[in-house]
């Protein structure tokens, strides 16, 4: 396989996610290529691992339920992964590569607390790749809850 031209940042978070999939070369231009996980290990011709940062595996993609498995159509339920970014500038930079190559945004929002870009994976899966606001000094208000610098 080709090295990775862009690596996910290190320290993006996610959780350890098994996606049935279709196509898993297909998948994989999106999750390794275009988001920039690593593979971490294969099994035969039919599941691939992923990682950010080393770790042994953050995404399973598997074509287990066979390859020409569909996804659910629009407005239905469905699948949200959520990606969290270190920081703000690695959320730029991941936006403006999906900009570059004119991959489908399906929307954004600036909450106060998180800022967010959704998009949707080959099978239909959505994607919400996230940066949340700092923590000034890791401060407790005196309501207990965390004292937040926004991402600007």
């Amino acid at each position: 396989m080709a090295p990775i031209k862009n690596k996910i940042h290190p320290e993006v978070k996610i959780g350890h996610v098994h996606l049935i999939v279709s196509d898993l070369n297909r998948s994989l231009k999106f999750y390794r290529d275009l988001l920039g996980f690593e593979i971490t290990s294969t099994y035969e011709n039919s599941a691939v691992f992923l990682s950010a940062g080393g770790y042994h595996q953050h995404i399973a993609l598997n074509t287990w339920q066979g390859k020409e498995a569909t996804p659910p159509p629009p407005g239905h339920t469905g699948l949200i992964i959520l990606h969290t970014f270190p920081d703000r500038k690695e959320l730029a930079r991941m936006l403006k590569r999906l900009y570059e190559i004119n991959y489908p945004i399906e929307g954004a929002s600036d909450n106060g607390v998180s800022e967010s870009v959704y998009v949707t994976d080959p099978d239909g899966n959505g994607i919400e790749l996230y940066s949340d606001a700092r923590l000034i000094n890791g401060q407790l208000t005196k309501k207990g809850t965390y004292k937040l610098l926004p991402n600007r």
